[in-house]
């Protein structure tokens, strides 16, 4: 029997969309820039999945010169990274802004809890220094505020969570974190909307952000980022899904197995492909087909991926020509196939 061998390289969708740059997004980002002369310190959330693609430009472009910390969330679903060399570029790439890597684990918070305290104690406020969370959509900023508050002042949730984008879509009242001797070392934060980038300047980029569950699961079809995950686990080890299938490069496959062996049957026990496919991409969010990052971290691709977005027209009318471009292309492939 011959040997597996993985697909090296993933098809080119030059017809995917590629702006999710919806109006609570645009709102959001207003807001936080009318807040910036009360904000002391915000703490930017990044996917340490996709910790390239999970940047967002538009935060560095108007939060230039105010205080952060970087916060890379779902550390655990990165997989091994045995010589801490991922971390070490990252926070490298980073200096002198500190980055944290976080699981949502109460060491973590701690952590980061203690940093916010170095910075209240310097703060001169009477009445406690304001912070705000900020980063894409669905990178855990809420969740990671539950958190903090939870470890900092003992109290229960706060912010909303889900699994699907878009949660959070305004900017609430500010949440304790942290208690102080007095009213000025008191920390109190905002959590915000995720705000997406205007456009993604290629397919890839944008296809890591819909796995990792930046972008909603009805913008690009879940076969397509079921497909795209396959690839990505066959490079890394198929062993991830052999419960379901002997290893293989057909994702139809795949989710014809995972749908008979997990029940997701239409009329006359035909495979939903599409509920498989949703089944195995959440299967991988919760770290259950696997934890393996999908950027690869080096000097050379950060200063590649950071020179992409200046070259790039980062505006909303961008990103509505790539939104109409898009939709043009797919009503073409339509009209040809009816």
């Amino acid at each position: 029997m011959a040997a597996f061998i993985p697909r090296a390289v993933f098809p080119t969708l030059d017809s995917l969309p590629r702006s999710y740059f919806l109006g609570h997004h645009r709102a959001g980002l207003q807001k936080m820039k009318s807040l910036l002369p009360a904000t002391d310190l915000f703490l930017e959330c990044r996917d340490y999945r996709v910790p390239l693609v999970s940047r967002n430009p538009l935060f560095e472009e108007h939060l230039a010169g105010k205080k952060r910390i970087i916060i890379y969330t779902k550390h655990d679903l990165g997989g091994i990274d045995e010589t801490k060399s991922r971390r070490r570029i990252l926070s490298k790439w980073e200096e002198p802004t500190p980055v944290v890597f976080s699981n949502n684990k109460p060491k973590d918070s701690r952590k980061l809890l203690q940093l916010i305290r170095r910075h209240a104690v310097s703060n001169d406020r009477l009445t406690g220094p304001r912070m705000m969370i900020i980063g894409m959509p669905n990178v855990g900023k809420s969740t990671l505020l539950n958190v903090l508050r939870q470890v900092g002042v003992g109290r229960g949730k706060v912010a909303k969570t889900g699994a699907q984008p878009g949660v959070t879509r305004g900017i609430g009242t500010s949440v304790k974190i942290l208690e102080g001797k007095d009213e000025s070392q008191q920390v109190y934060m905002l959590d915000t909307p995720g705000v997406f980038v205007p456009y993604v300047p290629d397919p890839e980029s944008m296809l890591k952000l819909a796995l990792c569950g930046s972008v909603k699961d009805t913008i690009i079809s879940p076969v397509i980022i079921a497909d795209y995950l396959l690839f990505r686990i066959n490079l890394v080890d198929p062993y991830f899904y052999k419960h379901y299938s002997k290893p293989t490069n057909e994702i139809t496959t795949l989710l014809d197995a995972m749908a008979r062996k997990t029940g997701r049957l239409q009329k006359f026990a035909v495979p939903d492909m599409e509920a498989a496919a949703l089944w195995m991409i959440q299967r991988w969010r919760n770290g259950q087909l696997g934890t393996f990052i999908l950027d690869e971290v080096t000097k050379e691709n950060l200063a590649a991926h950071e020179e992409n977005w200046k070259n790039m027209e980062g505006s909303v009318n961008q990103a509505r020509k790539g939104a109409r471009d898009a939709q043009r292309q797919r009503m073409k492939e339509q009209q040809l196939n009816t």
